[in-house]
Parts: C-alpha cells; structure tokens; sequence
C-alpha cells in the first residue's frame, strides 16, 4: 500500500525494500537521467514530448529540462527504491497537452473537462520491471494530480491482451496497460484501436 511521505510524495515497501514516489523540479535532474537508463545518452530520444511537441533542435531531452524549469507546478514523478531513481512518470493537465487535444480519436471519446489531466508515460528501469514500479507510480501521479486540483485522471495505455505479438518490449508499453490503470480505479471509456483504451479516473 502507498501511504503519503513530504507533502504530495508516496512511500511503501517494496519486497522489504523502501520505495519512493516524489514530484521532482529541475534540480534533481540527474534523477530523472538516470531512469532512462542508456536512453538518458540520447538527446533524441522521446523523453516524455510525444504529447508535448517537438523540440525545434531535436534535442528532446533539453526541452524536458527547459519545462521542468519553467513549470509552476512539477509534472514529473520520480520513484525511489533505496534512494536509486528507478522510474518515471509524467502527469499534467490535458489543456497542456497538444497531442492529446488535436488527437482525433481521442476527441471523440473524451469528455469535455477543463479539470481532466492526462498521465501520458512510463518509464521504469528494466531491473525493477514487474515489481510494482509502475503502479506506484499511476497511484503517486493520481494523488498528485488531485492535490493540485484535478478534477479527473486519464490515460491511453495498452491492452496487452489484444496485441498480436507474443513478446512486448518495455518501451512499447511507455503509456503503461489496461492492468495498471484498472488496478488503480480507472475505468475504460472507449477505444481509439482493440488494444488501445482510454481510461479515466473521476476524483
């Protein structure tokens, strides 16, 4: 179970080891780095601006660093085991995302909510995979999302189920599953592709 640990950050265990979920500003940077792993190398990699826009460099990661700078209010998520950055998630108003208002599909299924904010991305180290990572990090990014005055979470992960290939890799998975989000309360509310749902969560 998650319990609140330093304002709107979540802590628990995990496998008798401590895990950490924390909003992060620009000044733990390096944390966010080391959760991409060899990817924190690539500065053109996605680095959470699928949803954003394109860097007009190509440098992506700089332009996460630029937002995390400016933002008011931190979108990030980093989670912590034994004080290793392990995983990252990124939460914020849908109003702030312009790949998910300009998407078709998803225009036609979302309901009209000014308060709705969107956990677009995943990120876990490949060593801490299928250890709940992942899921602390949706519970982390709903309570987040609710102390800062959303009205509503959603997202548009995977259905792994209906996927054809047998074998997914992690990064296939960045917007996280259908297991995850119904796990922590969401609620599918219509489909984009078979294996593409979109889930909210009213708060």
């Amino acid at each position: 179970m998650m319990t609140r640990h330093g304002g709107s950050g979540m802590a628990a265990s995990l496998h008798g080891r401590q895990l950490r979920v924390l909003p992060v500003t620009e000044d733990r940077w390096d944390d966010v780095v080391a959760c991409f792993g060899r990817r924190g190398n690539d500065p053109q990699w996605c680095w959470c601006q699928r949803f954003v826009g394109t860097a007009p460099d190509r440098d992506q990661r700089a332009a996460l660093r630029r937002q995390m700078t400016a933002a008011t209010v931190p979108f990030g998520l980093v989670a912590f085991v034994d004080e290793q950055p392990v995983g990252w998630s990124r939460v914020s108003p849908r109003s702030d995302l312009p790949g998910v208002l300009s998407h078709r599909a998803l225009k036609r299924i979302l309901p009209e909510d000014s308060g709705a904010w969107w956990a677009t991305c995943f990120v876990v180290d490949a060593r801490h995979r299928g250890q709940g990572v992942g899921h602390a990090l949706l519970n982390a990014a709903v309570s987040h999302a609710r102390d800062h005055g959303a009205t509503a979470v959603e997202g548009h992960p995977v259905d792994v189920e209906k996927l054809a290939a047998t074998r997914v890799s992690g990064s296939s998975l960045f917007t996280g599953t259908l297991a995850m989000f119904a796990a922590a309360g969401f609620t599918e509310i219509g489909r984009t592709f078979p294996s593409r749902p979109v889930m909210r969560l009213q708060l």
